[in-house]
């Protein structure tokens, strides 16, 4: 697959902050028409969402899709639970690796490939607050080294 299949619309920045990803995985996801007009113009956010397994299959929760301006009526609520796309298998296997403690499962991004939106799902822990500094200050001090490699040239 070439790189310009893929077309991002709402990136999840703040979630590589917080978590330290263990997996990735591609999924499906459940939109009306109105939903789908809004993502193509980046209106949306990954901000404060999650995903949780009700009744074996996999929800996305607190996402939140800006309503379309041209939609007029026929609009849609902007922080529904909407349903993602995945095999059975793949759910139960979700599951049980989401009921270890300090293990979630948080959406990355959402994405147009072949003209069908789909979400990056994430298997990630919690990342602690000393974590957090340490990888704060490993990145400054790549960026410093970068700079004087540059500067030395």
């Amino acid at each position: 697959m070439e790189k310009s299949d893929i077309t991002n619309l709402v990136k999840n920045k703040k979630a590589f902050h917080d978590y330290e990803i263990l997996e990735t995985l591609e999924a499906g996801l459940v939109l009306v028409g109105s939903e789908v007009k809004s993502l193509r113009h980046h209106e949306g956010s990954l901000q404060d969402a999650y995903i949780v397994v009700k009744n074996e299959e996999l929800w996305l929760i607190n996402a939140s899709i800006s309503p379309y301006r041209y939609g007029g009526s026929y609009g849609h609520k902007e922080r529904r639970e909407r349903k993602l796309l995945v095999h059975r298998n793949e759910i139960i296997r979700l599951k049980k690796e989401s009921h270890e403690k300090g293990v979630a499962l948080i959406p990355l991004e959402l994405y147009l490939k072949k003209g069908v939106i789909k979400i990056k799902i994430a298997i990630a822990k919690g990342k602690k607050l000393h974590d957090k500094r340490a990888h704060i200050k490993e990145k400054e001090a790549k960026k410093q080294i970068e700079k004087l490699m540059k500067s030395n040239r």
